[in-house]
């Protein structure tokens, strides 16, 4: 996995548009269909990640878990992120390349 491209498209994505960043903002994009990716920083907690987890799962959305709330958050100009949420298909379908992840199927 290549974190530094991976950041780098994250950073990218908030600035098209693409990214939805923040625990409110995510799981509303996640209820509404919107989303295509959510990502979840390794050192959030473990109920805050279990309910990201199974949301995304409810849904049918692939969440992946990268790096920390620091480095999402430096990633995409903000402070410390749990969660970050890809609306772009096609943000979202490099990122699971780049993470390994199974792309037809739910990433956990």
């Amino acid at each position: 996995m290549n974190d530094g491209k991976i950041y780098n498209l994250l950073g990218l994505a908030m600035r098209a548009g693409a990214l939805t960043a923040g625990n409110d903002a995510c799981m509303s994009s996640v209820r509404s269909g919107k989303a295509a990716l959510a990502v979840v920083a390794g050192d959030t907690g473990g109920n805050a990640k279990k309910k990201y987890a199974d949301k995304c799962k409810h849904y049918g959305v692939p969440l992946v878990e990268l790096g920390t709330k620091e480095s999402l958050g430096h990633a995409v100009g903000k402070a410390q992120n749990a969660i970050l949420v890809l609306t772009d298909r096609g943000f979202a379908h490099r990122i699971l390349q780049l993470t390994g992840e199974n792309i037809g199927g739910e990433a956990h």
